[in-house]
C-alpha cells in the first residue's frame, strides 16, 4: 500500500491519482468470491467493484496513519489491555 501510495505521489506525471490506483488496484487487493460468481449480476458486480476502490482509495489517501507504528502499538496495547 505505500508503495502504490508512493506512486500517488507522481500523478503530475503519470495521471495515476490515489482514485484511478484504486480503481485499477481494488478488484486485485479486495478480491471477492460473490463478484467472481457467475450468479452476481453486472450491476451488483459494479457496485461491489466501486465499494472497494472507495476503501482502497481512502487507505491509500491515510497510508501513513493507518499503517504507523505509533497506531499500531496503540492497538496492541489496547488488545492487551482487554484480554
Amino acid at each position: 500500500m505505500r508503495h502504490l501510495a508512493r506512486l500517488a505521489d507522481y500523478c503530475s506525471i503519470t495521471n495515476m491519482h490515489t482514485k484511478n490506483l484504486a480503481i485499477v488496484w481494488a478488484p486485485n487487493l479486495l478480491r471477492s468470491k460473490q463478484i467472481e460468481s457467475a450468479c452476481f449480476s453486472g450491476t451488483a458486480a459494479f457496485m461491489e467493484v466501486r465499494i472497494q476502490s472507495v476503501v482502497v482509495e481512502f487507505i491509500l489517501n491515510h497510508v501513513d496513519v493507518l499503517f504507523s507504528s505509533k497506531l499500531s502499538s496503540v492497538i496492541r496495547d489496547g488488545a492487551g489491555a482487554a484480554v
